[in-house]
């Protein structure tokens, strides 16, 4: 079993419940993780047996540009298509954090972390 991660991957989008956030949109943080039997591209030093996570971060990037009222509905949707688009990743990982987020006081980040 292997663990892939892709941290620290930053993007500018418009997901929130507020009109505010829809239109004037902020800075988010993503870390994937993803868990798969990686043990035949270990052998063979071949791209095509491995999950590919230059796909990988292009599918998160791509949810990401999708605006969302939830941070959970983006991360699902991620998880989802992580799952979809590679059948052997056997367990995902995501964490999404909102930088700043417009709460009435000083706040560095707010996260969620769902798994599936």
């Amino acid at each position: 079993m292997a663990l892939i991660e892709i941290e620290g991957m930053e993007f500018y989008a418009f997901h929130g419940h507020f009109k505010v956030e829809k239109i004037a949109g902020n800075r988010f943080l993503v870390n994937l993780k993803i868990k798969a039997d990686l043990s035949h591209a270990g052998q063979t030093d071949k791209l095509e047996d491995t999950l590919d996570y230059q796909k990988a971060y292009l599918v998160v990037k791509e949810e990401m540009a999708s605006s969302s009222d939830l941070l959970e509905h983006v991360a699902q949707r991620i998880i989802n298509r992580i799952k979809s688009e590679f059948p052997e990743a056997q367990k995902v990982t995501v964490k999404i954090s909102k930088m700043n987020p417009p709460m009435g006081g000083q706040i560095e980040k707010v996260s969620v972390t769902m798994e599936g």
